[in-house]
């Protein structure tokens, strides 16, 4: 009667046996999708962070070129010729009236590498300037370039950045009698030019480029 009994409980550790390793073999067979699964949604993550990454490249480019398109919309580049009165011609300047240089550090993208005939040269302290428009719309900040004859009242010394004036240009629309911020100030040779723009627009009588924009034409 003895021997049965030790034949029933090692049938019975057998069957727990082979239940328990099925068991793990199931765990282990499951376990490789789980990963699989979470390995495929963290590729989607990342590509989709990849995306958002190069949209946000995509966009700050974009904004750069609307924040300079912003920054010139409504520049009249071509005036009449007209100076202050009381703006002194240059007695020696670097390029002389007459003579052709290149515009190799453009304020303005149309006007980068082309070449420019030089109409004038006046020696004044020219500034960068920041306004908010008489027509109303947004501030344009550091305005290249206002020379100090077109500022208002404010004497013959040249002023410092952070000083105000009322400006007396026509340069932008909404220039005229606003009130402008001086953001730089330097005394150098400014020149009137005119150039055949890199969009094909003839400009004629432009104010101003300063001597630094300017190199010669090799």
């Amino acid at each position: 009667m003895k021997k049965p009994k030790k034949s029933i409980i090692l049938t019975v550790s057998l069957g727990t046996a082979i239940m328990l390793a099925a068991c793990g073999n199931g765990d282990d067979e499951t376990d490789p999708e789980m990963d699989m699964d979470t390995g495929s949604e963290d590729s989607m993550d990342d590509m989709e962070d990849d995306d958002t990454g190069d949209m946000d490249m995509e966009d700050h480019g974009m904004n750069d070129m609307d924040m300079d398109d912003d920054m010139h919309e409504g520049h009249d580049m071509s005036s009449s010729g007209e100076v202050p009165e009381d703006l002194e011609e240059a007695e020696s300047p670097t390029f002389e009236v007459g003579s052709q240089a290149l515009i190799t550090d453009a304020h303005m993208p149309e006007m980068e590498d082309v070449e420019a005939t030089i109409v004038g040269a006046y020696d004044t302290t020219v500034y960068t300037v920041s306004y908010t428009p008489t027509t109303g719309g947004d501030r344009v900040e550091d305005h290249e370039w206002v020379v100090h004859e077109e500022l208002e009242d404010v004497g013959e010394e040249p002023l410092e950045p952070g000083e105000e004036a009322t400006l007396n240009a026509s340069h932008m629309e909404g220039m005229e009698g606003a009130t402008a911020e001086i953001d730089s100030a330097e005394e150098t040779t400014v020149y009137m030019i005119d150039f055949t723009s890199t969009d094909g627009e003839e400009v004629e009588n432009h104010k101003w480029v300063t001597e630094s924009e300017l190199s010669p034409v090799e």
